[in-house]
C-alpha cells in the first residue's frame, strides 16, 4: 500500500491530535476546534482546528460521520466537501458547515466529520455516440427498496 505524508498545522493545543485508526476504517474523523451553540435552523461554519497540505494530484473528501446527525441535530449543507491541493496557505483552514435541525451543543473535541484523500481522476474524453450499448437496468431508481 502506497503511504502518502501530509503537512499539518493546528490552530490550538486544544483538539486530539489527527490519527489513523488502523484495521476500522481508512477514514479520519475530525473534530470541532470550538464549542458551538445552535439554535435550529441555524448556520455555522464549525472550525475544525487543522490546515492540510495535501500532495501534488490530490484532494480530500471530507463527509459526516454516521452518527453526527443523531448526536448533534446537524447536517452538512454541501453534502461533501471536496478540498483539493492548492488550498493550503496559512488562512485554508478546515471547516464544517452545519445546519442545525434542532437546538444543539457541539464541544470542542466532538468528533463531527470525518475525511479521506484520493487521487485526481484521469484527464477525460468524451465520445459522442447514437445509442449506448450496455445492459439497460430500467432507469433512475429501478433497483427497488430492498
Amino acid at each position: 500500500m502506497e503511504q502518502v505524508t501530509l503537512k499539518i498545522k493546528y490552530l490550538n493545543n486544544e483538539i486530539t491530535r489527527l490519527e489513523y485508526i488502523e484495521g476500522k476504517s481508512d477514514w479520519i474523523d475530525l473534530r470541532a476546534a470550538e464549542r458551538v451553540e445552535l439554535k435550529a435552523g441555524e448556520f455555522r461554519l464549525i472550525h475544525l482546528g487543522v490546515a492540510i497540505e495535501l500532495p501534488a494530484g490530490y484532494e480530500a473528501h471530507i463527509v459526516p460521520r454516521s452518527s453526527t446527525f443523531k448526536n448533534f441535530g446537524v447536517i452538512q449543507t454541501n453534502s461533501m466537501g471536496i478540498i483539493d491541493e492548492t488550498y493550503c496557505g496559512p488562512n485554508d483552514w478546515y471547516r464544517f458547515p452545519a445546519l442545525a435541525v434542532r437546538d444543539t451543543v457541539i464541544n470542542v473535541n466532538d468528533r463531527i466529520c470525518q475525511f479521506r484523500i484520493e487521487r485526481h481522476q484521469p484527464q477525460i474524453q468524451f465520445e459522442e455516440v447514437a445509442e449506448l450499448t450496455g445492459t439497460d437496468r430500467g432507469g433512475f431508481g429501478s433497483t427497488g427498496k430492498n
